[in-house]
Formats: structure tokens, sequence, C-alpha cells
């Protein structure tokens, strides 16, 4: 892509001390990830650096998936973030975004999100936000992106049409109408607040919210595997590290997070 094609409309600047003090602001992109992947490649400085769009003409979502939203109805938005080796891992970026999201979602709406995974935020079963994280390595080092599709102000009947009963948006959750750049302001300091804890050791704390927000402690689970290899058992406990599963002999094995594709209650 050549990036100087799509040019920003506006440059807000937020008071963060990383994430968000430069956000260019796109009437319409491609995608905003594959923007933000070739502006990082050739920036030196393009840790935290943001690209939000109205509309985004092939954005997509987790294993390649179409994203299509009504131009300015949904918070489209990248990050960019040289996260240090140990950070680099697909769950923990993952983990970072859902539970910054989340949080922001509960500011500006009073309702709480929870986690399906690997990378989709739900309010009351219904789908709000879509995360993909992606990586890639360039002359200055390792880039991340973190995607982010927010719905704001779609309605019911629009979701509808579309043949998307099972989405919600911002709007229809807190019966009002939220812009993206107040939308974005709360996200964005959710975001650097979560990613300065991470940066200072506070994985354990990140950690345990992205545990309470999949909600399936203790339960039984179905776990889907690549390549479409299924297990089941009780959900004993999970980390970055793994997923204690028991099965019903009482036997524990630990699944590593990067092996699984999806978890759900049995």
């Amino acid at each position: 892509m050549n990036a100087s094609h799509f040019t920003p409309r506006e440059t807000w600047h937020f008071d963060t001390d990383r994430i968000g003090r430069r956000v260019l602001v796109y009437d319409h992109v491609e995608s905003t990830n594959t923007l933000a992947m070739t502006l990082a490649a050739s920036e030196e400085d393009a840790d935290g650096l943001v690209l939000i769009a109205d509309n985004q003409l092939a954005g997509r979502g987790q294993y390649g998936r179409a994203w299509r939203s009504r131009p300015g109805s949904s918070l489209l938005m990248s990050v960019v973030v040289r996260p240090p080796v140990e950070l680099r891992r697909p769950v923990i970026l993952t983990a970072w975004v859902a539970v910054a999201v989340a949080d922001a979602v509960f500011s500006l709406t009073g309702a709480q999100a929870r986690l399906k995974w690997p990378n989709d935020l739900l309010i009351r079963s219904k789908k709000v936000c879509g995360i993909l994280i992606e990586q890639s390595s360039s002359a200055s080092g390792v880039i991340t992106v973190a995607g982010i599709g927010l719905n704001l102000t779609q309605t019911a009947d629009e979701f509808a049409q579309a043949n998307l009963p099972d989405a919600t948006s911002l709007g229809i959750v807190s019966g009002g109408l939220l812009d993206a750049r107040t939308a974005a302001s709360v996200v964005l300091r959710k975001l650097d607040h979560e990613y300065a804890r991470l940066i200072a050791g506070g994985r354990v704390v990140v950690e345990a919210d992205w545990k309470w927000r999949v909600g399936l402690l203790g339960r039984q689970v179905i776990i889907e595997h690549p390549g479409g290899g299924r297990s089941t058992g009780r959900l004993r406990d999970m980390s970055f590290d793994g997923l204690e599963i028991e099965d019903a002999e009482g036997f524990v094995r630990v699944v590593a997070p990067e092996s699984v594709t999806h978890i759900r209650a049995a």
C-alpha cells in the first residue's frame, strides 16, 4: 500500500503518556491496521501512534474475515506499540486491549463487557467490539498493531438488516449517542493506562481482569484447537501461561493459550 494515497483529515492529541499523543484521523482507508503497519515501518518514533478512520474499504477481523460498518458508526482504530519481547505474545496483547476497552465501555455506558475467546467483547451476549493483533518485522524492529472495531451508533434495525442479530452498539446499550472523538478519548486513556501497567511489570493485574471477563472459571468447557480438534473438561484456572483443564477422572492438564482457537461453556 502507498501510505501517501490516504491523507489524514485532521490530527488529534490527547494528554496521555504514550498511546494517543498523536492520532491521525481519516475519512476512509483500506484498513487502519495495514496503514498503521506501513507508517510504523517508515517512522522511528511511531510507538503510541494511533490511526482512526470513519470508514474502512477493506477492513478485516480475525482469520482474515471482512469487517464492514456504516461510515462513522464505529470507532475504527489501530494502535502502534513496540512492546518488549516478553509482552509480544498475542494472548497478552489481546488481553491488554480487551481489558482496557471493556473498562472504557463501562465508563461510557455503565455496562460490563465480557470477553468471548479470543478477541470479541460482548454486552449481554451480543458483540460490541472486535480486536485484531498483528505483528511484523521491520528494519527498526518488531512492529505490533492493535486493531479495534467498537460499535458506537448502529441501531437494532441496522443490525437486523445486515443479518447480525448477535451484535449491539454502545448507543443501543446506553440509549444515547456517542461520537467517535468522545469514545476515542476514553478508550485511548484506558489503553495507555493498562499498557503502562504491563510495561511496569503489572501483568498479574491485567491477567486477573482478563480471566474475570472470560467468565468461565470452574465451569465445564469445550475447547476448540487449530485444525478442528476439540477437548472438554472443567476450567480450573487460566493464565497467560496456560489453561488448567480437569477431565472426568480428575487429571489436570495445562493447555497453552496459543493452542486454543475458541473456548465456550459446555
